[in-house]
């Protein structure tokens, strides 16, 4: 689970009663989800809870799967490690693509008008540009 104390665009937020009532769940049980790390609000100076929508999404969530799946804390705390790590994948494959994409308009360019192909380097992750130099008359 992210640690959002740093986030400074996480939008309304909630006072830990208005998060547990608006997630149907008891207050304690907002601070020990948030002490084993399944729910990590924002904190304020003070260190009081802040949650945020998707903090109330996610509580609705886990009490679901709990609740009406049968699925224990740890389950449902792997569940959420893995769902946002398949997000973040996500994301950088979508990224990837795109800069994939990017390279072969580019390479499609630079052969047209007669300039240099894209070779891949042995292990490295770096993709060079490589025009041959002018042979030199002797």
């Amino acid at each position: 689970m992210k640690d959002k104390s740093s986030s400074n665009d996480i939008g309304e937020v909630f006072v830990i009663s208005v998060a547990a009532e608006l997630a149907g769940m008891h207050a304690q049980t907002l601070r020990t989800y948030d002490r084993i790390g399944l729910v990590i609000p924002a904190r304020t100076s003070g260190g009081g809870r802040r949650y945020s929508r998707r903090d109330i999404s996610l509580l609705r969530k886990i009490q679901r799967l709990s609740q009406d799946e049968g699925v224990n804390l740890a389950g449902i705390k792997s569940i959420i490690e893995l769902t946002e790590e398949n997000e973040r994948l996500r994301a950088e494959l979508e990224h990837s693509h795109a800069e994939n994409e990017r390279l072969r308009v580019l390479e499609a360019y630079r052969n047209r008008h007669g300039h240099g192909e894209l070779v891949h380097v042995p292990r490295s992750t770096a993709v060079v540009m490589w025009e041959p130099r002018p042979r030199r008359r002797r």
